[in-house]
C-alpha cells in the first residue's frame, strides 16, 4: 500500500495518477481539499483520506487510518507542502508556524508513526519532497527555504540510522514545478529559470525511486544537481553568482 500525501493536485495528484497506472497498488490519498481529492480518488481508485497537516494531530491520525486500512504501509510519499512568498521581515508569525508545520514538522511525525512498521518487516520506501530551494536558498522564501533544507538533513540522517534495515529513505528535490503551488501561497513565480517542469516529470522520478533500487537522491530537472553541488563546494562563488544572475 501506497499513502501519499497532498494528492489532491499537483504533484501528489500526479503521483496517485502514476502509481494508478501500474497494477497492484493500493492507494491512500491524503489531502485537505474535500472536492478535489475525491475527484482524484474516483479516476485512481484511491481511497481518501482528510486531513490538515497543519494540524500536530494529523500524523497520527492519518498514519493510524492508513495501518487499519491496508495492516501496514509500503511506500510513503510525502508530497504535500505550502509556501509563502515575500520579505521575510513581513510574514506573519501564523505563516511561519503553518509553513514549518507542514512542509517539515508533519512529515517527521509521519514517518515517526510509520518507520518501526517498515524496519520491522525489512522493507519499505519513504520518498521526501524537497525543493532546489532548500538546497541552495532562494530570496523571498525564507521559510519555506528552511524547512526543505531541514528536510534534506532528516533524510540524510535516517540513511545513516537505516542502512541494513531494508527501508530506504528518498528524496527528490524538483525546481520550479507547474503546479497550483505558486497561486495558492498568494504570489506567482516570477522567475525565469529554471524552466516550470510538469509535476508529472516529478512523479515519473518518484516512481522510479519506489520501484528501482539504489536510488536516494535526484534532481528535476537533473541539472540543477549542478548550482546545489556548487553552492555546497563553494558557497562564497554560488553567492556572487545569484546575486549577479538570480
Amino acid at each position: 500500500m501506497v499513502l501519499i500525501t497532498g494528492a489532491s493536485s499537483g504533484i501528489g495528484a500526479a503521483v496517485a495518477d502514476r502509481f494508478a497506472a501500474a497494477p497492484g497498488w493500493h492507494l491512500l490519498l491524503h489531502g485537505r481539499d474535500k472536492e478535489r481529492l475525491e475527484e482524484v480518488a474516483s479516476r485512481t481508485g484511491g481511497a481518501v483520506l482528510r486531513a490538515d497537516l497543519a494540524d500536530p494531530a494529523s500524523a497520527e491520525h492519518i498514519a493510524r487510518r492508513a495501518v487499519e486500512s491496508a495492516g501496514h504501509v509500503d511506500v510513503l510519499v510525502a508530497a504535500a507542502g505550502i509556501g509563502w512568498a515575500g520579505p521575510f521581515t513581513a510574514i506573519p508569525p501564523a505563516a511561519i508556524d503553518e509553513v514549518l508545520a507542514v512542509d517539515l514538522a508533519s512529515v517527521v511525525h509521519l514517518v515517526r508513526r510509520l518507520l518501526p512498521q517498515m524496519v520491522a518487516r525489512g522493507r519499505g520506501r519513504v520518498v521526501l519532497l524537497g525543493s532546489i530551494a532548500g538546497a541552495v536558498g532562494v530570496e523571498g522564501e525564507a521559510v519555506y527555504s528552511a524547512a526543505k533544507a531541514a528536510l534534506g538533513a532528516f533524510a540524510d540522517s535516517l540513511r545513516y540510522e537505516l542502512k541494513g534495515s531494508g527501508v530506504q529513505i528518498c528524496l527528490v528535490i524538483p525546481g520550479i514545478v507547474d503546479t497550483p503551488f505558486f497561486e495558492r501561497r498568494g504570489a506567482p513565480c516570477l522567475r525565469s529559470r529554471p524552466k516550470p517542469v510538469p509535476a508529472e516529470q516529478v512523479a515519473e522520478a518518484v516512481w522510479r525511486m519506489v520501484v528501482g533500487r539504489d536510488r536516494a537522491e535526484v534532481f528535476i530537472p537533473l541539472w540543477l544537481r549542478l548550482p546545489a553541488r556548487i553552492h555546497g563546494a563553494v558557497p562564497v562563488v554560488f553567492r556572487r553568482l545569484a546575486e549577479r544572475f538570480g
